[in-house]
Order: structure tokens, then C-alpha cells, then sequence
């Protein structure tokens, strides 16, 4: 069964949640106290459906906290005894989830890191045979959605239909604001490709920084996201794994009174919408009608050089228009990455046609549209 076609619970069923699911506990489960203190004070808050913390950690280098293991999983056991909140942990082996299964957990996670490897993810969906438990799959740490779905479809074809994707960011070369940029086009091809999946975003582990968290949250609210897991600890700055990510119980009440929540469709729904978005499906279409015919004119283009033995890059000419457009666009209000990234794409789709016609004996499509309707 293809990502699109999945029978899925829905969230809100299956976490008690109304307006959108709040995931929420400390990176690391670091003793008993920490952990039933923070349930306590977590469960205060009505909106919070679901209490996280990590048992066993993933370290790039041995000789870190890894996390307190099964010894975790019993104090995860009483919080969820003494609070009536949901439970959720990482696992990243078939015994994690055997022994996350004996302690009753409610929700597993596979972590960004067993996203990426299919045999891991394969072997995990073997233990979740026929357990009925829930379980949500963070996004790899590179930009590949592929890996994303295929380790849904995986964990899907295990008989696992309460699921959810997290959204933790993605790992970037360049330097930027975030500890994991957001790349919101991934998680929103997602949803477009697998509309019933429900996405999490992770504030946390897309910001690195506290102070960061807010902006993550709204954004991921307005861009229709199902849900938020934020890291929380009585006392971040002495956090064993993450401090200066994790935010304490206030923290995230403050944060969640600020968040705007708004309607996917307003309650005062008008034409006023419905008259906008025709307008933009009209130039869409000139958008794309004037696309073609540019492209056709990098046809005739691609045919001259043939001709006359000339290069298919001109370096001179290409930094020329690409600064004139860059020019124009700004002036006309529009950003210059956005700009760039259009004109980049243009330029490379118009290389890759005259490279076709160089290499094939210059037909263009009038040619073999021609060819065709002799056939």
C-alpha cells in the first residue's frame, strides 16, 4: 500500500487531544525525582496529552550520558500511574520495544538517526508485529523524504495504525539561526503525499536554543501541523543531555498561552477566500504558459549553437541576466534567495535542453511532435 493510501486512527483519537497534540518531558530521563516531578507539574496543564522522555540516548561518542535504560522505564511506568498521561520513549533496537512493551508504554519513537537505516527500521517493525502500540517516526537527518516514507510504510505494513511523523529539522552545512533547519517544504511535501499522516513538529531539536521554541511552535501551527513535542526539564541549565534546548514546565505554559490558534477554515468563510485563490490558479497557469514559451525559445537557441559550434554556457552572459533579474525582482519586492533559486532552476532546465539537443541531432519537441503524427 502507497504512503497515500493509508488507514490510519485518527491523533486525536487515539491522545485525547482537541486542538492540536502536545508531546512534552525532558530529553534525557535522568532519576526518578526528575521524572515523576516533571509529570506532576506537566499534567497541571490540560493541554499537555503526552509525557516524553528519552531512556536510551543515541551518542556520537561513547563515554557520554546514554541514558538510564530499563531502570527508566519503571519510573515512566509511576508517572503514568500517578498522572494518567501517555507515555512515549525512543527505541532503536527490537529489544528497546520488547522492553518498552513489558513497562506498558503508550508510544514509541524511532529516532532521526534509525530513520535513516532500513534495516534497523525493518527489524523494529518485526517486534511491533501485532502490538497495536502507537508510534511516531522522526524524520532522517538528511533531507531525504524518501527514507521518511519508507520507514512509515514499513511500520505501517507491521499492522501499526495509530501513527504519527515528527518533524525535528534536518541537518544543514550552512551556518544558520537553528540547530536542525526546518526545511518546511519536506514536511509539507509529506503531507501532501501521505495526507493522512498525521506530522509533529519537534520545536526543540529544530531551534537548539530556548529561546527559539516559540517562533518554531506558531510556525508550525500556521503551516498546519498536528502537534508539538517540546523538551522539558525542572531545571534545564543542569540537564544532563541538551540543556540549552530544554525549557522548564512554566516555560511551556508561557509558550502555549501564546500561541495563536488558527482555523484551517474560518468560521465566517467567505467568497472573499475562494475569489483569491482563482486569481492565483489564473496566474499559475500564465506562469506556466510563459514558461513553455521561453523554453521554446531555448530550443531555437540550442539549435543555433549547434549549428554554429558554440558553447552551451555563457558564463558572461548568465551572470549578466542573473544580476539584472536579481535587480528587477528585489525592486518588484520579491526576496533575493527566492529569486535566485527560481532563476538557478530556469537556467539549469535550459542547459539540460540544449545539452538534448546537442547530443540528439537537434529535434525539438514542433520535431518530434512531427515524427509522431507520421507514425
Amino acid at each position: 500500500m502507497e504512503c497515500k493510501d493509508l488507514d490510519l486512527v485518527p491523533i486525536k483519537q487515539w491522545t485525547g487531544s482537541s486542538d492540536f497534540v502536545v508531546m512534552a518531558g525532558p530529553c534525557s530521563a535522568e532519576s526518578r525525582e526528575q521524572i515523576i516531578n516533571t509529570a506532576l507539574e506537566l499534567v497541571k496543564d490540560p493541554r499537555v496529552n503526552i509525557f516524553r522522555a528519552g531512556v536510551w540516548k543515541p551518542r556520537t561518542r561513547p563515554g557520554t550520558f546514554e541514558g538510564i535504560g530499563t531502570d527508566a522505564l519503571q519510573w515512566m511506568a509511576e508517572a503514568k500511574s500517578l498522572t494518567g498521561l501517555l507515555t512515549a520513549v525512543e527505541v532503536g533496537t527490537p529489544k528497546h520495544v520488547e522492553k518498552a512493551l513489558k513497562h506498558n508504554m503508550d508510544i514509541v519513537w524511532i529516532g532521526a538517526r534509525t530513520t535513516v537505516n532500513p534495516f534497523v527500521v525493518r527489524e523494529i517493525a518485526e517486534a511491533l508485529q501485532g502490538t497495536g502500540i502507537a508510534v511516531m517516526i522522526k524524520n532522517p537527518v538528511n533531507p531525504d523524504p524518501q527514507l521518511w516514507m519508507g520507514a512509515i510504510e514499513r511500520i505501517y505494513q507491521a499492522g501499526i495504525r495509530r501513527l504519527a511523523a515528527i518533524h525535528r529539522g534536518f541537518y544543514f552545512f550552512k551556518k544558520s539561526p537553528w540547530r536542525n533547519a526546518p526545511m518546511w517544504e519536506i514536511p509539507i511535501e509529506l503531507k501532501r503525499i501521505c495526507p493522512r499522516i498525521p506530522i509533529i513538529t519537534d520545536p526543540s531539536h529544530i531551534s537548539g536554543k530556548a529561546e527559539l521554541i516559540f517562533g518554531i511552535a506558531q510556525k508550525a501551527l500556521d503551516l498546519e501541523m498536528d502537534g508539538l513535542m517540546i523538551e522539558v526539564h525542572p531545571n534545564p541549565s543542569k540537564a544532563l543531555t541538551d540543556s540549552a534546548q530544554q525549557i522548564s514546565p512554566t516555560t511551556l505554559f508561557e509558550i502555549l498561552n501564546k500561541l495563536k490558534i488558527r482555523s484551517r477554515l474560518p468560521s465566517n468563510f467567505d467568497d472573499t477566500l475562494e475569489h483569491l485563490r482563482l486569481e492565483i490558479d489564473k496566474l499559475d497557469h500564465e506562469l506556466l504558459e510563459i514558461l513553455a514559451r521561453r523554453m521554446n525559445i531555448i530550443d531555437e537557441i540550442g539549435l543555433y549553437k549547434k549549428e554554429k559550434g558554440i558553447t552551451i554556457l555563457q558564463l558572461k552572459r548568465w551572470r549578466q541576466m542573473l544580476g539584472d533579474r536579481l535587480e528587477s525582482g528585489t525592486h518588484l519586492g520579491l526576496n533575493e534567495d527566492f529569486l535566485t533559486q527560481i532563476l538557478q532552476l530556469v537556467h539549469e532546465e535550459s542547459i539540460r535542453r540544449q545539452q538534448l539537443i546537442m547530443d540528439n541531432g537537434g529535434n525539438t519537441r514542433e520535431d518530434k511532435d512531427a515524427q509522431t503524427s507520421k507514425k
